[in-house]
């Protein structure tokens, strides 16, 4: 039962008016609990997948027109005993990224490039580590010069 005084009911001063609800129990303060051991956010493996294919078009900037965009396989490991600075289990994923190049070009150089920055963007947008990233070409694309004869070069 709600019992409110003639004074608030009255339109006099709030002052003294006292609202209360019946048997109402004082609530206990909510517990805090350390970051440590909170729930965990899962990320899907094709959400890794999506930003490592994109960290791998960013490295490799432009592509010959008719090269396949670069895509991701990725393999999100079980979330390891090691904690990040702010105390949560990190994840780690296994990627494996497929790419197309022009060629002549510095394939090694290329691909460690790659893999720096797919390593870099994943752990930054993700906060996950990548102790493994393999490149895969798929295909090299020779660059023509206009003009010149197409064929096989001896």
């Amino acid at each position: 039962m709600t019992s409110v005084s003639s004074e608030a009911v009255s339109g006099g001063s709030r002052s003294g008016s006292t609202v209360s609800s019946g048997a109402e129990e004082p609530r206990p303060p909510l517990a805090v609990v350390p970051p440590g051991e909170r729930g965990a956010t899962r990320i899907a493996d094709r959400v890794v997948a999506k930003i490592a294919g994109q960290a791998a078009r960013e490295a490799l900037g432009e592509l010959p027109e008719d090269a396949a965009r670069p895509h991701a396989d990725v393999v999100v490991l079980a979330r390891s005993p090691l904690r990040s600075s702010g105390g949560t289990p990190v994840g780690a994923a296994r990627v494996r990224v497929h790419i197309e190049l022009d060629y002549p070009t510095d394939i090694g150089a290329r691909c460690g490039r790659v893999r720096r920055h797919v390593v870099e963007r994943v752990g930054a947008l993700v906060g996950m580590e990548v102790p493994e990233v393999a490149v895969q070409v798929e295909r090299l694309h020779p660059a023509t010069a206009h003009g010149v004869a197409q064929g096989r070069t001896r």
